[in-house]
């Protein structure tokens, strides 16, 4: 064997370490994804989705990029979920609607306001009580799985200018913006959407076990982080696709 052929089957072994090491983590983004869920979206088909993307990113990491193999895989592992799910979107037209106009009134509210809107100022203007407000949080939740790495994820319809073009330099620099635009906005959240935002994205906590810390129901959390998506959407208005 050659050197060149020795160098192929060492990164080709290496690559397969990679993947044999980082399986349980596509278990453990997939089963963080599932619990807000219906249960017609199956586990199966998320890990399936998963390994591809782990799969691609055994292949494609370059440690030189400065991430480690493992927040490198888990981006590409949970990209590679995401897009299974709005593959197979089972959400109603109708949830997205309203996920629509509930973020286009707290929009309004905000900039007359200059504040963050509260849930009866929503709701009021929206011309809906308090309790089918909470009902479409609820909804919201689970509508196109809302995702920190990729613009497109934010709404119904994908509109990342480049996307199909991922390695040209102006997509890279508007996915650099959309984070600085997101992470300023999150910073901005109320601070118990921020704090729910940080215990479900960051520390991988499920609605139960964050309704645990904040003392308060997992029907509550689900309320509060879909106030978050929504109001989320509602300030990065220009990332999200506002077709259908």
């Amino acid at each position: 064997m050659n050197g060149a052929a020795m160098y192929a089957a060492n990164q080709e072994n290496d690559r397969d370490d990679l993947v044999t090491l980082h399986a349980p983590l596509v278990k453990r983004i997939a089963y963080h994804l599932m619990s807000r869920l219906p249960p017609s979206v199956q586990a199966d088909d998320l890990i399936q989705a998963g390994m591809i993307g782990l799969l691609e990113a055994a292949r494609n990491y370059d440690p030189a990029q400065g991430a480690s193999f493992e927040t490198y895989a888990g981006i590409r592992i949970r990209g590679a979920m995401l897009d299974e799910i709005r593959r197979t979107d089972w959400t109603p037209r109708s949830v997205h609607r309203k996920a629509r106009q509930v973020a286009e009134a707290v929009r309004q509210i905000e900039n007359a306001k200059g504040r963050d809107a509260r849930d009866v100022e929503v709701a009021e203007l929206l011309g809906i009580d308090i309790n089918e407000y909470h009902r479409i949080l609820q909804d919201s939740t689970g509508c196109r799985i809302f995702s920190f790495e990729d613009p497109g994820g934010m709404g119904e319809d994908q509109d990342l200018r480049g996307a199909e073009h991922p390695n040209e330099p102006l997509n890279h620099l508007q996915h650099a913006d959309f984070q600085k635009s997101l992470a300023k906005a999150i910073e901005g959240l109320p601070e118990r959407e921020r704090l729910v935002m940080a215990l479900y994205y960051d520390e991988e906590l499920n609605l139960r076990e964050i309704g645990e810390v904040l003392g308060v129901s997992e029907s509550r959390v689900c309320q509060i982080h879909g106030q978050a998506l929504i109001r989320l959407r509602a300030r990065m208005s220009e990332w999200v696709g506002n077709k259908g």
